[in-house]
């Protein structure tokens, strides 16, 4: 579906800080209570991609896009940061989700929608105090093989200190080309550490699928980056003739729609997934035909459960495919745009949300599911499936 944008793996608090902590899935601190996680080493999975061109005039409680261009146009005349101007005016606006890339950045957060990237393997997070934390390890990365682990507290980067920068900023030095190296300054329970990593080209695998004893196949959908959707197609293709599937949507902060809807349609007949509206104009996405409607399905969410995933759980939902297991989902359902500044800066501005086939909303409450469960969600997932047939 050419023209779609993408629901962005992470909102602009993420990356600043202001809101939650960081992303690519776990709730970290007490002002991160929803916990997101940002892509590798903390950059969003997927940058927005459209190709269509958005109704002139802004969203109710977005930023004005021409004011955005017009500061940018004028900083960078009197030789200064378009992309700083353009962010102090998203700033202002209220557009909670809307933030600005550098002509790096952009290119870098780009990437991930293959699944790629060239880095030491970090997944950071920003807490509300400012501070830089490592949220998760790449396995067999540089970063892995340093001994770095979760909760090690980013300290620097080849000298450069890091705590109070916005995330982004932190991407943008930890990447780089495949082979280099970066010295990274630690604080590990209070105790420094310094570790020199050489940057390589990594790649995470965005589904992956095991069989239990009882011929459930469990699907795990870490994020929607290119190839995804149809990955989880084969997927129940491959399982055996009968038995349930359990799709976990736990921890997945998004990606793209296309990949999400693709997903979808891997347990629809064609049908309803969401509409979304830009700047006031109604648009609709729909399943393609043929998939498994008849086999046992559950879905497991959480409150890193956002964006596309989300989209992907509200569908399966409300046309009473799937039972859904977990706790509540994040509640990002809106629809971000690039749009090109003076300079080379890239702005993503909110202009617009997406609401399930009943027509709820996804912004702000997020997704409740049928079944309330915590640490034993998967459990209790096998404990539906039993009741709908499959399993013990």
């Amino acid at each position: 579906m050419p023209g779609l944008p993408a629901l962005c793996l992470r909102p602009r608090d993420l990356r600043r800080g202001a809101f939650l902590t960081l992303l690519f899935a776990v709730s970290v601190g007490t002002a991160a209570a929803t916990g997101c996680w940002g892509g590798p080493e903390g950059g969003p999975v997927a940058a927005l991609t459209s190709a269509g061109e958005p109704e002139p005039g802004p969203a109710p409680g977005t930023a004005d896009r021409e004011a955005v261009e017009r500061a940018a146009a004028e900083a960078v005349a009197e030789g200064k940061s378009g992309k700083k101007a353009a962010q102090e005016v998203v700033s202002r606006s209220g557009d909670r989700w809307g933030t600005v890339y550098d002509q790096g950045e952009y290119a870098a957060f780009a990437e991930d929608l293959d699944g790629h990237w060239t880095g030491v393997g970090l997944w950071t997070g920003r807490r509300g105090d400012g501070r830089i934390e490592v949220e998760r390890v790449q396995p067999d990365s540089p970063a892995a093989r340093a001994g770095l682990r979760a909760g090690d507290r980013l300290l620097s980067v080849d000298g450069h200190e890091v705590s109070g920068l916005p995330v982004a900023d932190v991407v943008a030095r930890l990447r780089g080309e495949a082979g280099t190296p970066v010295v990274l300054g630690l604080s590990r329970d209070g105790v420094p550490l310094r570790e020199t990593v050489r940057r390589e080209r990594l790649r995470a695998d965005p589904v992956t699928v095991r069989r239990l004893a009882d011929g459930t196949t469990v699907i795990k959908v870490a994020s929607f980056t290119r190839g995804s959707g149809e990955r989880v197609k084969e997927a129940v293709r491959q399982a055996p003739p009968g038995a349930g599937v359990m799709l976990d949507l736990r921890g997945n902060p998004g990606g793209l729609v296309t990949e999400a809807v693709t997903a979808a349609s891997a347990f629809l007949d064609g049908g309803l997934v969401a509409t979304y509206d830009v700047r006031g104009a109604e648009r609709a996405l729909y399943a393609a035909p043929g998939g498994d409607t008849g086999r046992p399905l559950v879905a497991l969410v959480d409150g890193g459960t956002m964006s596309a995933a989300e989209l992907v759980t509200g569908a399966l939902q409300d046309r009473g495919r799937a039972v859904t297991v977990g706790t509540r989902t994040f509640g990002k359902g809106s629809v971000q745009m690039p749009t090109p500044l003076p300079g080379g800066a890239v702005a993503e501005l909110t202009v617009g949300t997406y609401r399930t086939p009943a027509g709820r909303s996804l912004d702000g409450g997020g997704i409740t599911p049928d079944l309330a469960a915590g640490d034993g969600a998967e459990e209790r997932a096998r404990t539906v499936l039993g009741g709908l047939g499959v399993g013990s």
